[in-house]
């Protein structure tokens, strides 16, 4: 499994989104060619009512703490409700 399906899985699986996007950014760095290093997320969920911006990267943060355990180096997060 790639990198970027395990985000969408753990993003699914945390937030039940209404939207969820995921896009592979790693071209636009200095990484080597074909790198799953980073990635912007949309993610617009009812999970983050009543949440400020930070609490809500917080969020989308810990849902994927076991990726960048393993090499997700960089998240770009708009994380929004419906």
């Amino acid at each position: 499994m790639s990198r970027q399906q395990a985000i969408e899985e753990r993003l699914r699986a945390a937030f039940t989104p209404t939207h969820l996007t995921v896009e592979n950014e790693s071209h636009q760095h200095s990484v080597a060619p074909g790198s799953e290093t980073h990635f912007a997320v949309v993610v617009v969920s009812d999970a983050f009512a009543g949440a400020g911006l930070v609490a809500r990267h917080r969020k989308v943060n810990a849902a994927l703490e076991p990726l960048f355990a393993e090499g997700l180096h960089a998240l770009r997060i708009r994380a929004a409700t419906p």
